[in-house]
């Protein structure tokens, strides 16, 4: 296999790895924006 080959394949990789980090990131934020709002609604329902 060459070197250029090689250092594709090692960029596709990489790139991969960065954009699943990526999506955990976001989908984490998400999930806590979630429970946030969850928490409020049954705290607001509770209090009425």
């Amino acid at each position: 296999m060459s070197k250029t080959v090689f250092a594709v394949l090692i960029l596709i990789f990489a790139s991969s790895c960065a954009n699943t980090a990526r999506g955990f990131r976001e989908d984490g934020t998400q999930t806590g924006h979630a429970v946030d709002r969850a928490t409020h609604r049954v705290l607001s329902a509770g209090a009425q």
